[in-house]
């Protein structure tokens, strides 16, 4: 017989997985974050337009969207571990070739596709799956400092690359940021990463296991299924939360996305440095850490649709300060506002997804989640690229990005979450066993 009191005494190992889930997004997001820095240098080297430099990056998210419920369909039969190492190595390596760019096909192919695809099975909704497995009642808190990983990476390696590129060129930039991956990241995720707290013979959140008083054995504790909880994935698109938090997502990556390719040459181009430029996105990314962990705390106490409809309405208020305020104000407020509410949607939307549908097809689901996020982010970089060598501005593109985040609150918060939410169906039993 175990005594329960001994797991207690150690560290439980699921918060190894989250260290080590952090620090992939830091270097594998932050890199990819990187690419706004790279945009003018390299478009004045190779002499490409604003639209032709951006078309590899809306490629990019467009085809990190389509193939990451394909990632999460591997992550459900083979495994996060196997997936996530894989995609480091590839992601790695393709981020070394990009300092051997000379055309923009060659852009287009190692960024639009290789480094897209790779992405998907080491991004936040993999790496989100996996940590629901180890953790349930602080499911959305640990994916909150997951998706601090990414804010972390924004803040350090934007204006570190930005510094490499003064410093050097962006060739050996692109180089450095690749080997951060191969060198780090891959023997970080080979040592830690476990699939699941079963096979270490470990409970979710670290739980002991209860003893049957009867025969003293440890009894496993009886699971109660969700009004919607699925045990395939295309079930979960025959209901109404599925849409509701993709269409909201598909908002967030239209309105995220094109800040990684353009807000640093739209804040050039309004007069500012680009030192400053890359300050004013890393202090973004430092306030995105206190949001994304922020959310993921208090969606463990509290409803997570309305947290996530203020998140989007705040994100909106963010871009009408960016337009209305004149100077680099707009700048500063703009970071402070969309800051907080920019990666909070992951542990929101990850945590509620798993809520509503369970574990069992979650990778794949949340890839179909977080296909119409990249979707918004592919069609949204590019429209912002072309709208801005038609109107040598980008102040129509980020008019309609702030406008489209008022319907995603809105659907967001009509998401019936104490209906068909695992979390809530568990307290009403419990209160009906009670009673």
């Amino acid at each position: 017989m175990r005594n329960p009191q001994t797991k207690n005494t150690r560290i439980y190992y699921g918060w190894y997985i989250v260290a080590t889930s952090i620090f992939i997004a830091f270097v594998s997001v932050g890199a990819r974050q990187s690419f706004g820095v790279f945009v003018l240098p390299m478009s004045q080297e190779f002499d490409w337009s604003r639209g032709t430099i951006s078309l590899a990056a809306s490629l990019g998210f467009l085809v990190n969207g389509v193939t990451q419920p394909i990632m999460g369909g591997l992550f459900d039969r083979l495994g996060g571990r196997k997936v996530i190492l894989s995609s480091l190595a590839i992601i790695g390596l393709a981020t070394v070739l990009l300092s051997l760019t000379f055309h923009l096909l060659f852009l287009v192919f190692m960024f639009g596709v290789v480094t897209s695809i790779a992405l998907s099975g080491s991004s936040l909704s993999t790496t989100g799956a996996l940590l629901s497995k180890w953790f349930q009642r602080r499911r959305a808190t640990v994916i909150g400092l997951n998706a601090s990983g990414a804010s972390l990476g924004g803040l350090i390696l934007v204006p570190f690359s930005m510094y490499l590129l003064q410093a050097t060129n962006w060739r050996i930039s692109w180089a450095v940021l690749g080997m951060l991956v191969l060198v780090v990241a891959i023997p970080l995720g080979f040592f830690f990463l476990r699939d699941d707290p079963a096979q270490m013979g470990l409970l979710p959140d670290g739980d002991p296991e209860p003893i049957n008083p009867e025969n003293g054995e440890s009894d496993p504790p009886a699971k109660s299924r969700g009004p919607l909880e699925v045990d395939q994935w295309s079930q979960s698109l025959r209901s109404l939360p599925i849409w509701q938090l993709s269409a909201a997502y598909f908002v967030c990556g239209a309105t995220t996305s094109m800040l990684g390719v353009h807000f640093v040459p739209y804040a050039i181009g309004e007069g500012i440095s680009p030192t400053i430029a890359a300050s004013a996105f890393g202090f973004m990314m430092a306030l995105n850490m206190v949001g994304g962990i922020g959310a993921g705390m208090l969606s463990d106490r509290f409803s997570s649709k309305n947290l996530l409809a203020l998140v989007y309405f705040l994100r909106g208020c963010a871009y009408i300060l960016l337009l209305t305020i004149p100077g680099t104000a707009s700048l500063w407020a703009f970071a402070t506002v969309a800051g907080f509410s920019w990666i909070a949607t992951v542990p929101l939307t990850t945590s509620l997804t798993a809520d509503v549908y369970g574990l069992r097809a979650l990778g794949t689901i949340s890839g179909i989640s977080f296909l119409c996020h990249q979707l918004g982010g592919a069609l949204s970089t590019l429209l912002a690229g072309y709208l801005f060598d038609l109107t040598g501005s980008y102040t129509l593109p980020f008019a309609i990005a702030g406008g489209l985040l008022f319907p995603a609150a809105l659907s967001a918060f009509t998401i019936k979450e104490r209906k068909y939410s695992m979390r809530y169906a568990v307290q009403q039993a419990a209160v009906g066993t009670g009673g």
